[in-house]
């Protein structure tokens, strides 16, 4: 059996961060300069991808803790759930793939793995949410169901239920 290309790790030491390059100054600094101190400080969890081959990281997203208000939520969406002033969610903070890897699908793996992590994570969730950058990053966030908050377009949110059952569906689960 050939070993997967690409596997999944929590960043630790032993991950090479000084390579990584995406091509957007504010990711690259934060990946080589801010995340471990965010580790550290239980404000956010970064998960790299590593190419097996090589041990090079391909890719890292980020999560944390965050709440939706519930008046954010699209009328069709929010009527559907509980009337508490927010929901739980998880915040996918960032997501970034190194220049020499791009265009291989690792985003979307990055995606799936993320909503993986959150539904079998013990604190409950109602959404990925997902800041976008620009305009790219909310039309790439899309393409995965992500929808936009009421009242600010660029960040996205993914109810689990639909992430879950999308992500069974492309398992063939």
């Amino acid at each position: 059996m050939t070993p997967a290309p690409f596997r999944f790790d929590t960043l630790g030491d032993g991950h090479d961060r000084a390579a990584f390059c995406c091509g957007d100054n504010a990711l690259d600094a934060y990946f080589r300069t801010q995340a471990t101190q965010d580790i550290r400080r239980r404000i956010a969890n970064c998960f790299v991808v590593v190419e097996t081959a090589t041990s090079q990281v391909a890719a890292y997203y980020t999560l944390s803790a965050a709440s939706i208000p519930l008046v954010d939520l699209p009328p069709d969406e929010a009527k559907r759930l509980p009337r508490y002033p927010t929901l739980p969610a998880v915040r996918i903070g960032r997501l970034a793939v190194d220049r020499r890897f791009q265009r291989r699908g690792l985003g979307e793996l990055m995606i799936m793995n993320a909503v993986h992590r959150t539904i079998q994570d013990a604190a409950a969730a109602f959404a990925l949410l997902a800041d976008a950058k620009n305009d790219r990053a909310a039309a790439f966030y899309r393409r995965y169901g992500f929808r936009p908050i009421v009242s600010k377009p660029r960040t996205l949110f993914l109810p689990l239920a639909t992430a879950q059952k999308t992500l069974l569906q492309k398992t063939g689960q």
